[in-house]
């Protein structure tokens, strides 16, 4: 039997694998063998001193996902595409979200764009047979007062991942989605460098600690893996039991 973590021969694209969690699933990918590709929204150059950032081995586009004519336009440096993940996201806080000018520039970015690059690759995953992994969150399973565009983008994915898997999955892709907890990425920052905020949202975790990205990596690999060859149109939460209270 095929060792099922071998990626050799594999070719990967990361949407925002340029930090946090999509560059984590990326270099999980890489280290399994695969060729992976990355977008991140700045130069190439700014991530250098990035902290959770390295491009060690990746090939690096940079790519603004709301610019639909600019992804439809871009012409991929690989013949076959057999895993796409979509780890791109962005929230606004200080209760900026409430500002409708605010949450669509959010949804724009969480939810929009997840449909202009999976249509983008929609052809070449259907030629390799391949897989879509969505990133979302477990706040789509409970509210996050204070940024309701991204609670309500990140519910909204959960539904795009069932009807994308239940459409695409007649043509051979498997769509599924990882649903993080709590994870310190630049993105949560607001709460991971502030004790009080940090412990209130450790004492929510059965658990008892914060998320790692290379656990969502773990989850990413086996997703993409012939061992998860049956799943289809599924978001796994991770994230120690949080929503289990």
């Amino acid at each position: 039997m095929k060792n099922p973590w071998d990626f050799s021969g594999k070719t990967a694209l990361v949407v925002g694998g340029s930090s946090g969690i999509g560059n984590a699933i990326a270099h999980g990918y890489k280290s399994h063998g695969a060729e992976v590709h990355v977008w991140g929204t700045r130069p190439v150059q700014d991530y250098a001193t990035m902290e959770g950032s390295d491009l060690t081995g990746l090939h690096y586009t940079q790519m603004d996902v709301t610019d639909v004519p600019a992804v439809e336009a871009w012409r991929p440096p690989f013949e076959a595409l057999d895993i796409l993940v979509c780890s791109q996201g962005t929230a606004r806080f200080k209760r900026e979200e409430f500002k409708p000018t605010v949450a669509r520039a959010v949804i724009e970015v969480n939810l929009v764009s997840l449909f202009t690059c999976t249509d983008k690759f929609y052809p070449m995953l259907k030629q390799s047979r391949g897989t879509v992994i969505i990133i979302g969150s477990t706040a789509a399973y409970h509210s996050t007062r204070g940024t309701p565009a991204y609670n309500a983008s990140k519910t909204a994915v959960l539904g795009l991942v069932r009807t994308l898997g239940e459409a695409w999955g007649p043509d051979g892709i498997r769509v599924n989605g990882i649903a993080p907890g709590f994870v310190p990425t630049k993105l949560t920052k607001v709460t991971s460098e502030h004790p009080d905020r940090l412990k209130r949202h450790l004492d929510r975790i059965p658990m008892g600690r914060v998320g790692a990205v290379e656990d969502m990596a773990h989850v990413a690999l086996f997703l993409a893996s012939p061992m998860a060859s049956y799943i289809l149109g599924q978001t796994i939460p991770v994230d120690g039991g949080l929503i289990l209270n």
